[in-house]
């Protein structure tokens, strides 16, 4: 009897430790994604595996972000950081030390055929993807160790729907000087379709490796994500191959298209730089309104991120018309045109489609 009860009280005893093993191992990863298009992509690999935490939310710019006291517990908490590197998060660092942050950092850009900073002014020139440095070959110059941040005080932070309200900086890191320049590349890498399965290669291995049991899961969205990626890449040449080379000129609001021009064969010019924070000079201005006139640019295209009074400017003194808002960087609102990665694209190539087309007929 007592060997009997002996047994049973063991194999009661086993059974819970298996349910609560099972429990234990079906609980999501918590992971945190530097900005909301990263957290998108994330999303969709990860499923109900992960849980994700966005810093820069929705609308939000990450070129002048500030982070919160809420976004280093977010960190600390977090198995993975994943990150956009480029030198494109130039606040990352800071906030990391102050998260005493001791998961892995994913730099989800490794590897891709990245544009130079050198190459910003198209001046009508397409690049080919040799012209482009492999991030991954013996070239590679942006390793997140390497990443060279530089700090400078803004204002009028911008914050999302996500709660990170405007005084909610503590001297931990995330003071007010948090600033940065873009380094020798450009980093707004995920505006190419093709670029984005690289994104979600690297999110994929680092989710898999994390999260072993859920592996099977992660490479099935993976694969099911990618040829939605392929498919919309595949749409999208087809919109704009119709279009002449009279008409493959877009004016925006800073440089941040050069990867989609690099993939639709088509031309950007921007009165800012990579960054919204770069100030556009009278004389950059002044070149960019006599190109527009000179080349009969008949539309120019506000951004979610950057403020649009300067280009509403070069509108009325040339007489183009805003042909649309562009989302270069942060998702819309989940009601917007760009509640995803994927409808981002979209809705930039359509916008930029529609109104290039109605100024060929003009």
């Amino acid at each position: 009897m007592t060997t009997r009860r002996t047994l049973i009280k063991f194999a009661t005893a086993s059974a819970i430790a298996a349910l609560t093993s099972s429990v234990q191992a079906q609980e999501p990863v918590p992971v945190v994604a530097t900005f909301s298009i990263l957290g998108d992509m994330v999303e969709r690999v990860g499923g109900d595996a992960v849980t994700v935490t966005t810093l820069v939310g929705r609308n939000g710019d990450s070129h002048v972000y500030q982070p919160t006291p809420a976004d280093a517990k977010a960190v600390k908490r977090a198995s993975l950081l994943f990150t956009n590197g480029l030198e494109f998060e130039g606040w990352l660092e800071r906030l990391a030390e102050a998260a005493e942050f001791d998961g892995q950092t994913v730099v989800t850009t490794d590897g891709l055929k990245v544009i130079a900073m050198e190459e910003e002014h198209h001046d009508d020139e397409h690049h080919d993807d040799d012209e482009h440095t492999d991030a991954d070959g013996a070239e590679e110059h942006h390793d997140e160790d390497s990443e060279d941040k530089h700090k400078d005080e803004h204002e009028d932070d911008k914050h999302d729907e996500d709660g990170h309200g405007e005084d909610e900086h503590d001297d931990d890191g995330h003071g007010e000087d948090d600033h940065h320049d873009h380094g020798e590349f450009d980093p707004h890498g995920w505006l190419s379709l093709q670029n984005a399965v690289v994104y979600v290669d690297n999110i994929t291995e680092a989710l898999a490796k994390t999260a072993p049991a859920s592996a099977a899961a992660f490479y099935q969205n993976r694969a099911d994500y990618v040829a939605e990626i392929e498919l919309l890449d595949k749409q999208i040449k087809e919109q704009f191959a119709a279009l002449p080379e009279s008409a493959r000129t877009v004016v925006t609001s800073h440089d941040a298209f050069q990867y989609f021009a690099r993939d639709y064969g088509l031309t950007f010019l921007a009165p800012q730089g990579l960054s919204t924070e770069s100030e556009a000079s009278a004389r950059d201005v002044a070149e960019l309104i006599k190109q527009v006139r000179a080349e009969g640019i008949s539309a120019v295209f506000v951004e979610n991120v950057a403020d649009p009074r300067l280009l509403q400017q070069i509108a009325r003194e040339t007489g183009s018309v805003i042909g649309g808002k562009l989302f270069p960087g942060a998702l819309s609102e989940n009601n917007g045109p760009a509640a995803t990665y994927l409808e981002l694209m979209q809705h930039n190539a359509t916008t930029i489609a529609t109104a290039l087309s109605e100024a060929k007929k003009q």
